[in-house]
């Protein structure tokens, strides 16, 4: 993980390359943060993965993140690693909730990161984030025909009863 000074050098070097790209850092449970520009993400992704010096060039993780009542409301997170370094960047993107029908939106990485591909769908599938561009953008996990998105801290909590077919009475033969 970069140092505190590290992290402040990245961002102005990053800031020197595209204006208004970071618009924060921060270090919290160990764990360096650059917090840019939804906008410039595939910017900021292609920078930290190619530029001498960085070559973060394994995407770890992607996840999202549903900060209710805060505004902006919901965060994509990037997880990249140095493996030479034995280094980890965490890379925030902060997403307002468009409101109405509309789903807040952000690029795609899958061309840069080819892992980001089942996990930016995971993340469409449960918040509702769009990525565009992305080469096969459906749900995952739950059914196609699934309206709403659960991991959404507004989703209403309970859910469908669940229907056990197992019969009691009857004891299976392994058991036995």
């Amino acid at each position: 993980m970069p140092d505190a000074p590290g992290l402040e050098l990245i961002s102005q070097e990053l800031d020197g390359v595209r204006a208004g790209s970071v618009l924060g850092t921060y270090h919290e449970h160990g764990q360096a943060c650059l917090i840019v520009d939804p906008e410039a993400i595939l910017d900021v992704l292609r920078w930290l993965r190619d530029t001498p010096g960085q070559e973060y060039r394994f995407l770890a993780s992607l996840h999202g993140v549903d900060y209710l009542p805060a505004a902006p409301r919901f965060g994509v997170h990037y997880e990249l690693l140095n493996m030479d370094r034995v280094e980890r960047l965490r890379v925030r993107a902060a997403l307002g909730d468009p409101g109405g029908d509309s789903l807040p939106q952000i690029d795609s990485a899958v061309e840069l990161f080819p892992t980001a591909d089942f996990q930016e769908r995971e993340v469409y599938d449960f918040f509702g984030i769009v990525f565009r561009g992305h080469p096969d953008l459906r749900r995952i996990l739950m059914p196609e025909t699934y309206v709403g998105w659960p991991q959404r801290r507004d989703f209403p909590m309970g859910g469908e009863p669940v229907v056990f077919t197992y019969n009691e009475r009857e004891v299976p033969r392994w058991f036995e």
